[in-house]
């Protein structure tokens, strides 16, 4: 009888920690239409596979009255479970719960499934939704916010971090998720930002709202903090296990395969006709990645943001792979400092976790003029210089159409250690277009042709006398700069080829305690 009323215990102090904060609390959760922090662990794991811990932790405050006020649990659900039938950590805030502020105990409780995903070797989710740090326990709750960073510094290209922004997030808790490798964010009741809206007017006078201040559709767009934003938290919780399908458990594993039933040596015949004969029309880039990529599916990164450049995960022949390619639609796919900061960290992070990169090529330079040069376009182009150059990782490279003077350089050039280098027929490789390099080539002699039709005969001549020289990519391969030049509609076929002899690549940087990448 003793042990039934033992039993009884703990199931009634499970019930109790299930409900959080108390009934009440969770159905005005539910009419703000926000899920409980078990709700969404639910949602987003394989049914039944989630295993909670420290269930029973309390928090250890006495101030302002705060011993009368203790929840189990204390305002954050951790464990583990599966997506897909992989092992992930996870912890959610439960805003029932003091309004999911941070205490001391709850990071420590967030620490303990950081600390296991690192040893096992699986990635971690975060989903946030606090009111931020705990004020009654002081300096404890900024210590518990700092072990959580250290953590999420120490475990940056060990394995994946991911965060779910599904409330507020504020202050100091943003940084959490700014460290991890990908934020995702609910347009519903979801917003992030350093200081509120009560502050900024205070400080600078502003009137701003929550949503303007710190929503998904700013951070989508203008910030690009986040990288991948859903309508509702089902839609968001469903794109977390999509991107999990895509990359491997930690840094020491390949990523994953699935079944493919799309042949390789598929031909599609609309590549070839699909880049425009005038130069300077654009075409979308898009139609050339479903073109080639399995089933014509692929998880594009930070869509929103600099979409003069995509970066996206795909797979070739049911293999994980990370794409970057200018985007003709979008500022004729010249790169500018978003462009660049964008592509450099999602080439790190394949980089990082084992991912093969494929570079679509179509970038006529820099963007130019004194906002860019204002904003360092120097230093953030070279952050994907960078990061081009030091990846390890299979590297292959095709130019659809113009690749010009540094941008060339920039987008996987054979001399940053492109494993393989591909190139259409209609494609240009030179320091600049035609135009402009005749400008600078035969200026001097136009100058002194004062007849405007023989000026213009003599321009035409030198343009087509330059095009010929550099408007096909012969004068590279020549050089062995282009290992092959490739019928488009064969592209798919090349590029699996491509990495299927690649797939046993080994390369080491030197020897170093770090890079010191410019940032």
């Amino acid at each position: 009888m003793e042990n039934q009323g033992k039993i009884k215990k703990l199931i009634d102090k499970r019930t109790q920690a299930r409900l959080g904060g108390g009934q009440k609390r969770i159905d005005s959760q539910h009419a703000k239409g926000k899920f409980t922090a078990r709700e969404r662990i639910n949602m987003l794991l394989d049914e039944g596979s989630f295993e909670e811990l420290d269930m029973f932790v309390t928090h250890r405050c006495v101030n302002f009255g705060m011993e009368k006020e203790t929840y189990l649990g204390d305002g954050v659900v951790t464990g583990f479970g599966t997506i897909d039938g992989r092992v992930v950590y996870v912890f959610a805030q439960d805003f029932t719960v003091i309004g999911g502020s941070l205490s001391e105990t709850m990071s420590q409780k967030i620490c303990k499934v950081m600390d296991m995903a690192m040893r096992m070797g699986a990635p971690v989710i975060g989903i946030n939704d606090s009111g931020g740090a705990r004020i009654q326990e002081g300096a404890d709750a900024l210590a518990g916010y700092s072990e959580i960073f250290e953590r999420n510094i120490l475990a940056s290209g060990v394995v994946p971090q991911i965060s779910l922004i599904l409330g507020p997030c504020a202050g100091g808790a943003v940084y959490s998720p700014a460290l991890t490798d990908f934020i995702m964010m609910s347009e519903q009741n979801a917003y992030m930002y350093i200081t509120g809206p009560k502050v900024v007017k205070s400080v600078t006078n502003e009137d701003v709202t929550d949503a303007q201040l710190g929503g998904a559709n700013m951070h989508s767009r203008k910030s690009g903090v986040v990288h991948f934003k859903g309508e509702t938290e089902e839609e968001v919780l469903q794109l977390t296990r999509t991107l999990i399908s895509y990359i491997p458990q930690n840094n020491m594993e390949e990523p994953p395969v699935v079944e493919c039933n799309d042949p390789i040596n598929r031909l599609d015949d609309t590549l070839n006709t699909l880049v425009p004969d005038n130069p300077n029309k654009p075409y979308d880039m898009k139609d050339v990645i479903k073109g080639i990529v399995d089933n014509g599916e692929f998880l594009e990164v930070q869509p929103l943001y600099a979409q003069n450049i995509i970066c996206c995960f795909a797979r070739f022949n049911g293999k994980s792979t990370g794409i970057i390619a200018n985007q003709p639609k979008f500022l004729a796919g010249v790169l500018d400092c978003d462009a660049s900061r964008k592509a450099a960290r999602f080439v790190r992070f394949c980089d990082a976790f084992n991912i093969p990169v494929l570079t679509l090529v179509d970038v006529p330079g820099f963007l130019p003029g004194t906002g860019q040069e204002y904003s360092g376009i120097i230093v953030h182009g070279a952050k994907l210089m960078f990061a081009y150059g030091e990846a390890t990782v299979p590297k292959v490279t095709v130019t659809i159409r113009k690749s010009y003077g540094g941008a060339h350089i920039v987008m996987s050039c054979k001399q940053l250690r492109g494993d393989l280098n591909y190139a259409w027929p209609n494609s240009e490789i030179a320091v600049m277009g035609a135009s402009g390099a005749v400008a600078v080539l035969e200026g001097k002699n136009i100058a002194k042709i004062e007849n405007a039709d023989e000026k213009a005969e003599y321009i035409l001549e030198k343009e087509t006398e330059y095009k010929d020289k550099f408007s096909n990519p012969y004068a590279a391969a020549a050089r062995g700069y282009i290992d092959d030049v490739i019928e488009p509609r064969n592209t798919r076929f090349r590029v699996i080829r491509a990495f299927e002899m690649l797939s046993t690549k080994r390369l080491n940087n030197p020897l170093k305690k770090h890079d010191n990448i410019p940032l």
